[in-house]
């Protein structure tokens, strides 16, 4: 059987049943990585939130604080966002993590 796909390269590119499975499998891979990054954008927005509130800075500011906490402490952004929404939590924040945000507020504060 023979199945034709369409793409903007390629509008009627002749594809076997092995070339869709792969493609299924490579939108499946796709689509999830997606979702993943729409998670993550979630969780850093509702921690830069977190940081106006506490630092009383501007978000852009808040950004940069996230940003500098996560490079000065070899530390994922997202990770750093759901250790960030865990301290607005009542939870402790790593010891790294804490002492780089003060200093990252320090700095952005006007």
């Amino acid at each position: 059987m023979a199945f034709f796909a369409i793409s903007r390269s390629h509008p009627l590119t002749f594809l076997s049943a092995t070339d869709l499975v792969m493609e299924k499998e490579r939108l499946d891979a796709e689509c999830d990585q997606l979702q993943q990054a729409v998670a993550s954008h979630a969780i850093i927005e509702q921690a830069i939130g977190v940081v106006v509130v506490l630092g009383r800075i501007p978000p852009e500011e808040a950004w940069r604080a996230l940003r500098d906490v996560s490079q000065r402490t070899n530390t994922k952004l997202r990770t750093v966002g759901e250790h960030v929404l865990a301290f607005a939590l009542g939870r402790d924040l790593p010891e790294p993590e804490r002492a780089e945000l003060e200093k990252a507020i320090t700095r952005y504060t006007w």
